[in-house]
């Protein structure tokens, strides 16, 4: 059949494409608002809401998640007796402004309509006193834990508020995982004396094995010490990405990435075993595609030292993707996993997370010249050493970490 005698067809397709915008609905009939978090200090209250890609399209009329565009309301109540300034770059230093967001509906007969919306809906920057002042910032994407920071500042004074709240849409893999059920209270060992707690880690396995616990994966070169919150927390503020279950969508997603060299940056990764377990949270950082990023995966430990929980973890640098006859596909690593293990350490460090470094042994050395392999075949050669990163509750200078001497990395 021609292109002309199926011209209408052919048409009627495009304008379905472009057709991106509906009419916006209330803000109270969507609902997002019951999942907002409330902090206060020093007489300012601030209130924080995400939207998911379905609220957000109800709200503005536009499939903004697909623009990579996220809203976040803001609610700001100033008691103090001082003008208060937003500072929205806080939030988000590349945020959208209104017009530019709704200059993202293709139909023009609908653009202005849509302008006077967004203007409407923005937040305001100056709160008077007593006054109580709402709306959105629009900010890049961020699916899974948004996390952000709202800064205000007044006549010699300024206020930072960090808040971390979960979108719904992305299905995370660490979220089914019930941390309290993972051990009896007689299985955990609580130490205390720094020799015996060396001791212990050192006698870790080397590494990951498979499911069967047959063969040996990864190195184990990560030991983090501190709360839940904390660490992950500080991840999240270094700006680690969360990691999709395997579903017939988050599969079909990484093998479009794969194929197109595209973004993927909450893409599953293989499952490594610990502890008879699979890893309990895995967190990404890529490049510009799927095929370069790096990746770690952590178990929580049947240990604590000195009150707090410890983790056992795993982290290495994607180079490349090569075929195999069992997988297919599969991420070819760093051979050098020391240099992404200190990766981390710097990471973090810049971050200002890290209360205290250590180095323990436990993995064993592997030079170049007789490197180990993991599951996938591909070869890696370590100093040996695992490095032990205490979490800060509060930001830490650098110049304020302290480097404990256990074990000393060997210069290279």
């Amino acid at each position: 059949m021609s292109l002309a005698r199926n011209m209408p067809v052919v048409l009627a397709v495009f304008l379905a494409a472009c057709a991106t915008t509906s009419d916006p609905v209330p803000l109270e009939t969507v609902g997002f608002l019951e999942r907002s978090v409330t902090q206060q200090d020093r007489g300012v209250t601030v209130s924080a809401a995400v939207p998911n890609s379905e609220e957000t399209r109800d709200l503005f009329g536009i499939a903004l998640y697909k623009k990579d565009v996220q809203p976040v309301w803001l609610s700001i109540r100033n008691e103090t007796d001082r003008r208060l300034i937003y500072m929205p770059a806080g939030t988000d230093v590349d945020y959208h402004s209104p017009f530019e967001v709704a200059a993202n509906s293709r139909n023009a007969n609908t653009r202005a309509r849509l302008e006077q919306h967004f203007f409407r809906s923005g937040v305001a920057l100056l709160i008077e006193p007593g006054e109580t002042r709402s709306g959105f910032i629009f900010t890049g994407l961020d699916e899974g834990t948004k996390s952000f920071n709202v800064d205000i500042v007044a006549d010699q004074n300024s206020w930072k508020f960090t808040f971390f709240i979960q979108v719904p849409g992305l299905a995370i893999d660490h979220h089914d995982v019930d941390f309290r059920s993972l051990y009896a209270e007689d299985e955990v060992t609580h130490f205390t004396d720094a020799d015996a707690f060396i001791e212990a880690l050192e006698n870790l396995p080397c590494c990951t094995v498979d499911k069967d616990g047959e063969n040996q994966g990864d190195p184990l070169n990560l030991v983090l010490i501190g709360k839940p919150r904390d660490i992950y927390y500080a991840i999240l503020r270094a700006a680690w990405d969360e990691t999709e279950v395997v579903t017939a969508e988050s599969g079909w997603k990484t093998a479009m990435s794969f194929l197109t060299g595209g973004e993927y940056r909450y893409s599953p990764v293989s499952s490594l075993y610990l502890f008879g377990r699979k890893q309990d949270i895995a967190l990404q950082k890529i490049r510009d595609n799927i095929h370069e990023r790096n990746h770690f995966r952590v178990w929580l430990a049947p240990m604590t030292f000195d009150g707090e929980p410890v983790w056992i973890g795993q982290i290495s640098r994607d180079i490349g993707v090569r075929f195999t006859r069992k997988t297919i596909t599969t991420h070819k690593i760093d051979p050098d996993v020391d240099e992404t293990r200190e990766y981390l350490v710097e990471n973090l460090a810049y971050n200002q997370s890290i209360a205290g470094i250590a180095y323990v042994g436990g993995v064993g050395p592997a030079s170049m010249d007789e490197p180990r392999s993991n599951l996938t075949g591909d070869p890696y050669y370590t100093d040996g050493l695992r490095v032990v990163l205490w979490f800060a509750r509060e930001p830490v200078d650098l110049d304020n970490s302290e480097f404990i001497r256990w074990r000393v990395p060997p210069r290279k």
